[in-house]
């Protein structure tokens, strides 16, 4: 696929977001992450502000994705959902089309930085045979899901360095790499912070797999150089060189004297924000080791932060922390969830 025809790509699942109304007033605000597969390090960052937020006696949802693309669409339309996790090169392509295209211009309308998190690596897993990331001509090669950030980024590697698979298949990397364990593929690419989980489960063949190098030197300009380190992955003793993107967290320009949902949510941001700035240090100690290489003060440019993120972040706000809530799995019942709440409130958690 072309720069020019994923661009249009773009443009329709925009234009589709802008014919939808901005989110609605809700009775009972819930708070939500868009994350990302559930081996990723999306979902693992979510369960770290989770876990801060729970600590301050606040429930937050972490809800799995296919990734940055349906994140971004989904602080834009979805109801109770302030937050969502997007890969830098996202943003910058929504911003580079928004000058074109009405559209989209509407579409991105109210989307706002919280903050900027990692660099995300492009792993590209594949067959010994393949040496660099400029020998998968003629391969098969997994792309990642429609509406993710691998898809997207996949997408725009190989299309600025002029490489042509044989053929793209639009599957997960989970789904990827079962199928290349199988023979049935050459190669699949995942974008995520490194170490991921999905390469961490000590059942990959190094003798028969490994991470491709990206040494093109198109994509070295465009994207970031990095490295992962040796011995990240049981499977890779050797450092890797290959290319990285920015995640960042992003939110919706809530309007306090708009109506209570956006009162509730405008609060919930802040709170995080707040919660994020002055524990940091804790998530570094505790939460994903991607928390260690956080830069807060790397925005992306073209886009704003925020007004309920500065509102958070100012020191004279005042965070609403109470007593901490009991430790609720992800996949409860809204059924068990009231009975626990109901429990706690008469006997104490």
């Amino acid at each position: 696929m072309t720069v020019l025809k994923l661009a249009r790509r773009l443009v329709l699942v925009a234009g589709f977001a802008a014919a939808m109304t901005q989110p609605a007033t809700a009775q009972d605000t819930g708070v939500s992450i868009m994350t990302g597969s559930p081996t990723g390090t999306y979902i693992q960052f979510g369960r770290d502000m989770q876990t801060l937020m729970a600590q301050c006696g606040q429930q937050v949802e972490v809800v799995e994705s296919a990734g940055s693309l349906e994140n971004f669409l989904g602080v834009r339309q979805r109801p109770n959902t302030q937050f969502g996790i997007v890969q830098s090169d996202v943003l910058e392509y929504m911003q580079t089309f928004a000058s074109e295209d009405p559209a989209v211009a509407r579409a991105i309308t109210g989307v706002r930085i919280a903050f900027p998190l990692y660099d995300e690596e492009v792993h590209i897993l594949g067959s010994r045979d393949i040496a660099s990331f400029n020998d998968l001509a003629g391969k098969r090669v997994a792309i990642g899901v429609e509406n993710s950030g691998t898809f997207l980024t996949a997408s725009l590697m190989l299309s600025l360095a002029g490489i042509e698979p044989a053929e793209k298949l639009q599957i997960s990397p989970a789904e990827g790499l079962q199928q290349l364990k199988a023979g049935q593929l050459d190669a699949f690419f995942y974008v995520a912070g490194a170490p991921a989980s999905l390469f961490a489960d000590g059942d990959i063949d190094g003798e028969r797999f490994h991470l491709l190098p990206i040494n093109n030197d198109t994509l070295r300009t465009v994207y970031t150089p990095g490295e992962i380190p040796a011995g990240t992955y049981d499977f890779q003793t050797q450092p890797v060189g290959l290319v990285a993107v920015k995640a960042v967290l992003m939110t919706y320009e809530y309007e306090m004297r708009r109506n209570a949902y956006h009162r509730a949510s405008c609060d919930a941001v802040s709170d995080l924000s707040g919660l994020i700035l002055t524990k940091l240090e804790d998530l570094r100690e505790t939460g994903h080791p991607k928390w260690k290489s956080v830069d807060l003060s790397a925005i992306p440019p073209g886009w704003d932060i925020g007004a309920c993120v500065n509102r958070g972040i100012d020191p004279g706000y005042e965070i609403n922390c109470t007593a901490p809530v009991p430790a609720v799995s992800d996949s409860e019942s809204d059924a068990n969830a009231a009975y626990r709440r109901s429990i706690c409130a008469v006997m104490g958690c």
